[in-house]
C-alpha cells in the first residue's frame, strides 16, 4: 500500500501503538506503514474502536508511537525532541478537530492569528481578513465565538489552520456536532484547500464523505486494510458494512 513514486506529506513505516500494560494492554496500530500523498484529500475511515483517531495523532505528532517512524514534509518526527516537536507543529501543521479550541475572549480575527502572534510572526492580520472575507467571514471579524454558529466557528478553525500555510492539515472529525448543511460547507471549504491552494488534507471521520475526498484509507483493527482512489458513496458505505469494530480501540 506504500507509495514511492514521490515525496509524500506524510510517511508512517512499522507505526504501531500500544495503551496500557499486562493483560490490560491494548494494541491501537499494528506495524502501519503509508504513504499520504502531498496536494490530495485523503480521508481515514474505519468503524468506531478500528484506531483511525490514533493513526491520525500519531501521523500528526500529537502522539508519539510506541514504535516505527513517523516523518511530515520529509522531517522525522522521532529526531525531534518536545521543544523541537511543539514548534515543527506550529510551524507546519494545521489542525482542524470537533472540538474548536476558540479563546472565547478573543475576537475571530484574534482567534485565526493567535498562533502566528505566539511565534513571533505578527504580519499576517491582512491575510487574515482576507482569508476570512473568502469564508463568508469578513463581517464577523471583530465578533466573539460565542456570537456565531457551529458550522461559522468551523470555518474560524479552518481559517486559523490554513493562514500558517501548513505541509498538511489534519481534521479529526471536524464536521461531528454539525447538522448536515453545516457539514457539507466545512467539507467543501476543506475540498477548496486542497483543489485551489494546493493543501494536503488528511481527514479522519466516520460519515461518507466520498463526494470530497481523493482517496479513502479504510482502518480495522488497527491496521489499513484497504484503499478507495475516486471513492463514491456507494462503494464506500459497501465497504464500510463490511468491517467490524473492536473494544477497546479509539
Amino acid at each position: 500500500m506504500t507509495r514511492t513514486t514521490y515525496s509524500p506529506a506524510v510517511r508512517l513505516r512499522e507505526v504501531s501503538k500500544t495503551y496500557g500494560a499486562g493483560a490490560g494492554q491494548v494494541t491501537a496500530l499494528d506495524h502501519v506503514s503509508f504513504d499520504f500523498a502531498p496536494h490530495r484529500f485523503t480521508a481515514v475511515m474505519g468503524p468506531s474502536g478500528s484506531g483511525k483517531s490514533s493513526l491520525l495523532h500519531c501521523a500528526a505528532g500529537l502522539d508519539r508511537p510506541t514504535s516505527g517512524s513517523v516523518s511530515i514534509d520529509g522531517t522525522d518526527l522521532g529526531e525531534l525532541d518536545e521543544t523541537a516537536l511543539t514548534k515543527f507543529r506550529r510551524e507546519r501543521v494545521g489542525f482542524v478537530f470537533q472540538a474548536l479550541n476558540l479563546l472565547p475572549t478573543l475576537t475571530i480575527e484574534q482567534n485565526v492569528t493567535l498562533p502566528g502572534d505566539l511565534a513571533g510572526r505578527r504580519r499576517k492580520h491582512r491575510a487574515a481578513e482576507q482569508l476570512l472575507a473568502r469564508l463568508g467571514l469578513g463581517d464577523r471579524i471583530g465578533r466573539r465565538p460565542d456570537q456565531l454558529s457551529g458550522g461559522q466557528q468551523q470555518r474560524v478553525a479552518i481559517a486559523r489552520a490554513l493562514l500558517a500555510d501548513p505541509a498538511v492539515i489534519f481534521a479529526d472529525e471536524p464536521t461531528g456536532a454539525l447538522d448536515v448543511r453545516a457539514a457539507a460547507k466545512v467539507m467543501l471549504l476543506l475540498r477548496d484547500s486542497v483543489s485551489n491552494s494546493g493543501q494536503t488534507v488528511v481527514l479522519v471521520t466516520h460519515d461518507p464523505v466520498a463526494a470530497y475526498a481523493d482517496e479513502v484509507v479504510f482502518v480495522a483493527d488497527g491496521t489499513i486494510v484497504d484503499t478507495m482512489d475516486r471513492p463514491d458513496a456507494g462503494r464506500v458505505a459497501a465497504r464500510l458494512a463490511d468491517l467490524r469494530p473492536r473494544a477497546g480501540v479509539r
